[in-house]
């Protein structure tokens, strides 16, 4: 998928809003980062670090959406309490964990389990994928995205 245009898809976003990939990765960058559950530690964490550095991936002209597959309510919920100022995506039936591979089989308290890998990749200004990140390990990524970002606007 790297250095090529993803197919195109629509997905309810929060805010009453509809996203679509075409438009939203058309003349400006975008980071779309797979997290698993809306309110769990570690999906709190990032996108808080996403959300503390979201004004600086504005300055470089690129914008930034969650997607899990938590329900709009969940994500309206989950978007308010913690303050994040880009769309949480909801993808209930997976069309876009599909696309982009991010259903993986976990472990989660002994038991096998289909879930989505925190995944982030970002597109440049012309809806292609630039970079991805699979498995991700919070600590100290959102900065690593954050350089990259900017390494592609030089």
């Amino acid at each position: 998928m790297l250095n090529q245009p993803v197919p195109d898809f629509e997905l309810p976003a929060t805010s009453g809003k509809i996203f679509r990939l075409s438009a939203a990765a058309s003349g400006k960058s975008l980071v779309i980062y797979f997290y698993p559950k809306d309110n769990t530690p570690g999906c709190t964490t990032e996108g808080q670090q996403f959300r503390d550095a979201y004004a600086d991936f504005v300055k470089l002209g690129c914008d930034i959406v969650g997607i899990s597959r938590d329900s709009i309510k969940s994500h309206e919920n989950f978007k308010i309490k913690m303050d994040f100022p880009f769309e949480l995506l909801s993808d209930a039936d997976e069309t876009a964990c599909k696309l982009f591979g991010v259903i993986k089989m976990k472990n989660m308290y002994g038991k096998q389990v289909r879930g989505i890998e925190r995944s982030t990749f970002v597109f440049d200004s012309h809806g292609i994928l630039q970079r991805e990140w699979r498995g991700v390990k919070i600590p100290g990524h959102v900065q690593e995205v954050l350089e990259f970002v900017r390494i592609l606007a030089a």
